[in-house]
């Protein structure tokens, strides 16, 4: 428990009603989740506003009340407070609340279109194999010590971000390495977090349905790197035109790295095969299983990372040259038929095309290469025709199936892809709306030394149709077909 005015620290009110030496058990957003004791704070949102249930917070036992517009109706006995910025207030309170758990282990925060999970999971490899005690914060998984915890958000809400940060001090972890999303920086998730260092991936065009415009995507991606403290590390992919922007008004000191560009930690790709990577980094072989271009970038910001946080190059490069691919990412599946499948999270055409990209490389022809895709309902639309654009013309075959409809109509969100397909190209584009018999499609087209690429969902394990998830795993999927080949 913590006084009201203790937890109230920092934030910006505009005015209060009651007392604030009030004793808190807990903070609630939702309403259903407040019991007696609580700090109740209204959020207006995308889908609801808080402030509409204050009243039932109120007779659930909350204490406190902490919104944007005070009601009308003000209760005995209930402190009230007015803030500027609810959003804002919940993630300043959550810190306060949990003894600032972010100032007691260094924080790493990991943003970009693409790369975010593969570089923040290998950063948390390599940091508990150089002997820090390491934390992760990621789409895939949440790692407090030994235990594992499902993701359910790419950035968690202020709460459980800093109830887990809190449980990783207590069980003695001293990094933590995170995703952080355009989202959780727009709605103040991560406030008032003390980061060590941030890292830049890249930027392409996505979640353009929740930003509206690329330059809005761009600043949401910057805002982050403007939170960032004076003792702080903003290292930026300088092969990304986006990289120096980033950087423009943040405190932090700048680092860059690159694998085409001039920059302080560069890397260079002596071989690229389907066995893995040959690279030179600072002047230092390096040989991994990961495989393509867009794997040596996120690699050397990984190397770069370690080393800035004070790790002995020689170590670093020892211990990366033995990590593998966090799940869906790139995976790499075989079948005794000769047949390759990989699957991979790529969701935006950028990283289509990359993973293409670096399979054509690898393969050296694109008439190796099926591939079956689909698009996720109710998110951005504008990259529907555009991703399946990229599959028809980088593939020989394309099968394009669901992915997470969602509230959608499946078939209506293939149409919206096939118009993007070109009159040239439409004879080798099939449709299946079911995903599991569009995985088996792709592999009766496929001849020994083909390779099938499933692509967008990567390590989810279900398939959300009507707001209802079923379990699906396109590995589990991929696996059991291929195992087919050798009857």
């Amino acid at each position: 428990m913590k006084p009201l005015k203790d937890i109230l620290y920092r934030t910006l009110l505009e005015q209060v009603v009651g007392s604030t030496g009030v004793s808190i058990k807990r903070i609630a957003f939702d309403s259903r989740e407040v019991e007696d004791g609580t700090a109740f704070v209204a959020i207006r949102g995308t889908h609801g506003d808080g402030h509409g249930f204050i009243e039932g917070a109120i007779d659930r036992g909350a204490v406190a009340i902490i919104c944007e517009e005070l009601p009308k109706r003000l209760r005995d006995g209930v402190t009230y407070v007015r803030v500027a910025d609810s959003r804002h207030a919940l993630a300043i309170m959550a810190g306060n609340f949990h003894d600032h758990p972010d100032r007691k282990l260094k924080l790493i925060g990991v943003t970009g279109t693409n790369g975010k999970t593969s570089v923040a999971t290998l950063l948390y490899k390599l940091l508990g194999a150089l002997g820090h005690p390491c934390g992760l914060i990621s789409t895939v998984e949440v790692r407090v010590g030994d235990a594992v915890v499902p993701a359910t958000h790419t950035t968690p809400d202020p709460l459980r971000l800093n109830g887990l940060l809190a449980e990783m001090v207590k069980a003695g972890i001293t990094h933590c390495c995170m995703e952080v999303s355009s989202h959780a920086v727009v709605q103040e998730r991560i406030a008032g977090l003390h980061f060590a260092m941030g890292v830049f991936t890249n930027i392409t065009h996505d979640h353009l349905d929740y930003h509206k415009t690329f330059e809005a995507y761009i600043q949401a991606k910057k805002g982050f790197f403007d939170q960032l403290p004076a003792g702080a590390v903003a290292l930026v992919n300088a092969d990304d035109v986006h990289g120096a922007v980033m950087v423009q008004n943040t405190k932090a000191a700048k680092a860059t790295y690159a694998l085409r560009n001039v920059a302080d930690h560069r890397a260079r790709i002596i071989e690229n095969q389907i066995s893995g990577l040959h690279l030179n980094i600072d002047g230092h072989d390096l040989f991994t299983r990961l495989i393509g271009e867009f794997n040596a970038s996120n690699i050397l910001a990984v190397y770069a990372a370690a080393v800035l946080l004070g790790g002995p190059p020689t170590e670093v490069l020892t211990v990366l040259s033995g990590l593998e691919p966090p799940p869906g990412r790139f995976q790499v599946v075989r079948g005794l038929g000769g047949v390759i499948g990989i699957v991979d999270y790529a969701h935006t055409p950028d990283a289509l095309k990359n993973v293409l990209g670096t399979i054509i490389a690898v393969c050296g022809d694109r008439e190796q290469v099926i591939t079956v895709v689909g698009c996720g309902g109710d998110r951005d639309r504008a990259k529907r025709p555009v991703m399946a654009a990229i599959a028809a013309s980088m593939s020989r075959s394309v099968v394009l199936t669901s992915d997470n409809p969602r509230g959608e109509d499946p078939m209506a969100i293939i149409d919206e892809m096939w118009k993007g397909v070109l009159p040239a190209d439409q004879a080798r584009v099939l449709i299946n709306a079911d995903r599991r018999q569009a995985i088996r499609q792709a592999v009766a087209l496929a001849a020994p030394g083909d390779v099938v690429l499933v692509a967008g969902k990567g390590h989810e394990q279900y398939q959300e149709v009507a707001g209802v998830r079923h379990h699906f795993d396109d590995v589990e999927e991929l696996k059991a077909t291929l195992e087919l080949l050798r009857k």
